[in-house]
């Protein structure tokens, strides 16, 4: 997974792609923008939901177990994770995925048709603080 928060607080996640440090795991990544204690916004244009980007069993616990100790940070962080997704019958599919995705991460999963809506719901996202 590569985090690009070069454009804080609009962060770019790559869920297939690898970290910008094979030897630092993206847990730590996402702990020190947790670390600043500011609102951001998660927004990706890679088209993995639904399953493209399958985690083994061993991933899955240690996800889980990351999630739950940072759970608090989490909620009070992140805003939201915005999908950029053209395709409007995958934007539809995705809202049922959305209500399980909110329910484990603790932030919803929107999604958007281009990068300009994207940006322009996180905008709106963080100027609600």
């Amino acid at each position: 997974m590569r985090i690009d928060a070069a454009q804080f607080p609009f962060v770019w996640i790559q869920m297939a792609a690898p970290g910008k440090d094979p030897n630092v795991s993206p847990f730590t990544e996402f702990e020190a923008l947790l670390a600043r204690q500011e609102v951001f916004v998660l927004l990706s244009d890679e088209s993995t939901m639904h399953g493209e980007h399958e985690h083994s069993p061993e991933e899955m616990k240690q996800i889980t177990r990351w999630m739950k100790a940072h759970k608090s940070e989490l909620r009070a962080f992140v805003k939201a994770s915005i999908h950029i997704e053209p395709n409007k019958v995958k934007r539809l599919a995705a809202k049922t995925f959305a209500i399980v995705y909110e329910k484990f991460w603790g932030y919803p999963l929107m999604m958007a048709s281009s990068k300009k809506d994207a940006l322009a719901t996180a905008q709106k996202l963080l100027s609600e603080e």
